[in-house]
């Protein structure tokens, strides 16, 4: 019997030890989390409550409990090199090393790489350390994109039209984020559908997973300020509406070519997750940004429909030999709606800010799946932080059955909370499919 340590505490890592402990192998679950989620708690032999800062306290903890291997759920702890210690203590761990982190935790980084390389997909980018050339850069592009050099929950990317009108607006946006960043990036503003590829890597094999598309704006309709992700849908035959069997070859092709580059760039394998965003556009399929790890909430939409062993795969994946493992999935759709405090992603000020904190009750969730997030087990009941506070998803034969399933769950859970109806739905895919034909003029 193998024993794993699980690094993490959301929604996404619920789902990860779910799908550890429904391994054959019935591995003993251990959880090192900076609050107590009470879906892995249930999962776990033991836990351990603390800082993503503190590795001491990690590499003691793994240690303590003879694991075999380490799995990082979060970006926090990677860019902390919670790999790395876990690697001095002689744990492997399915993560990459803070350096091969970069890829997530350094826009410029990846940029340059896929610039250095000669790998396809980047926009007209350019990296500002200061605001020399700011001025004529801006002046250079149709629209633009403005982001931060670093770590910012997915909420830190500035799009003119949304966050702004104006290159004077960009301009003192710019200035701002130079401020308090070291580096930024401005990019050209892309056009057509995004879409996540997450991908399993072992320093030398690539293998995707099912496309799934997220949804981060809060409110229906695609409206309101962008948050960590309100949800996310796949398709039964592993594609999306609006992608061609291409678009995805396309996408895997990049990622194989940077898992390539950044081991050639820093003389190590990349041993872990490489999720790709990626928009299609007119003239193709172009490169977001890549995170280090499984996303929250697209890990909600693969990793319920996988039918290889997850505890198999990681030791593959550590071992180097992912090009003799089988990997497969369930030919199913799924959709993700993640349930929120009302005030989620509103200012201080707003009527519904004080809906955080508030206490929920979840009824009957028929079919779905739920995935515990930023919610706290008291003896009164479950009460909800200011973030995302449950995933529900729906798993069926189609994407409208996966919808049906997943919103009677999301109705299930009572307080002062609120979801996206929308996602999922046939109104808001149409409008996805007839934006792309705009988009590649058919």
């Amino acid at each position: 019997m193998s024993s794993v340590l699980l690094i993490g505490n959301g929604a996404r890592e619920h789902a990860m030890a779910e799908t550890l402990v429904r391994s054959a192998t019935r591995p003993r679950l251990y959880a090192f989390m900076k609050a107590n989620n009470p879906g892995i708690s249930s999962l776990s032999q033991d836990i351990l409550l603390g800082s993503y800062k503190d590795l001491k306290a990690i590499t003691d903890f793994a240690r303590s409990a003879k694991v075999d291997f380490a799995l990082v759920g979060p970006e926090g702890p990677l860019n902390e090199g919670v790999v790395d210690a876990l690697r001095e203590a002689g744990i492997p761990a399915v993560g990459p090393t803070k350096d091969l982190a970069r890829l997530e935790t350094s826009k410029s980084f990846t940029r340059n790489l896929v610039e250095k390389y000669g790998i396809p997909g980047n926009p007209r980018y350019r990296v500002f350390t200061s605001p020399e050339g700011l001025e004529h850069f801006l002046a250079e592009l149709d629209e633009i994109v403005i982001k931060p050099d670093g770590l910012t929950g997915g909420k830190g990317v500035l799009v003119q039209g949304d966050h702004f009108q104006t290159r004077e607006e960009a301009l003192a946006y710019c200035r701002q984020i130079l401020e308090a960043h070291n580096s930024m990036i401005v990019e050209e503003k892309l056009e057509g559908e995004e879409f996540s590829l997450q991908c399993f890597c072992d320093g030398k094999t690539v293998v995707a997973t099912p496309a799934v598309q997220d949804h981060k704006r809060r409110f229906v309709d695609d409206r309101g300020p962008n948050t960590g992700g309100m949800g996310s849908y796949s398709c039964e035959d592993h594609l999306l509406p609006f992608l061609t069997e291409q678009d995805v070859a396309d996408g895997l092709a990049i990622t194989r070519q940077v898992a390539e580059a950044i081991s050639r760039e820093t003389g190590s394998l990349y041993k872990g997750i490489m999720y790709g965003g990626f928009i299609v556009t007119k003239s193709g399929v172009k490169l977001l940004e890549y995170n280090a790890r499984l996303g929250d909430p697209e890990a909600m939409n693969i990793l319920p429909l996988m039918k290889s062993d997850f505890v198999e795969l990681c030791r593959a994946i550590i071992d180097g030999t992912l090009d003799r493992f089988p990997i497969c999935f369930e030919q199913k759709a799924t959709v993700c709606k993640y349930i929120v405090p009302k005030g989620y992603g509103l200012p201080k000020n707003h009527p519904d800010a004080s809906s955080t904190a508030a206490r929920i009750t979840v009824g009957d969730a028929g079919a779905a799946r739920l995935y515990y997030s930023s919610v706290d087990q008291r003896p009164d009941g479950l009460y909800m932080s200011t973030s995302r506070a449950i995933g529900v998803v729906g798993i069926a034969a189609t994407l409208a059955g996966a919808e049906a399933v997943a919103e009677c769950a999301a109705n299930a859970v009572k307080g002062p909370v609120d979801h996206r109806p929308d996602i999922g739905t046939a109104t808001l895919i149409g409008r996805r499919i007839n934006h792309m034909k705009r988009v590649r003029g058919q």
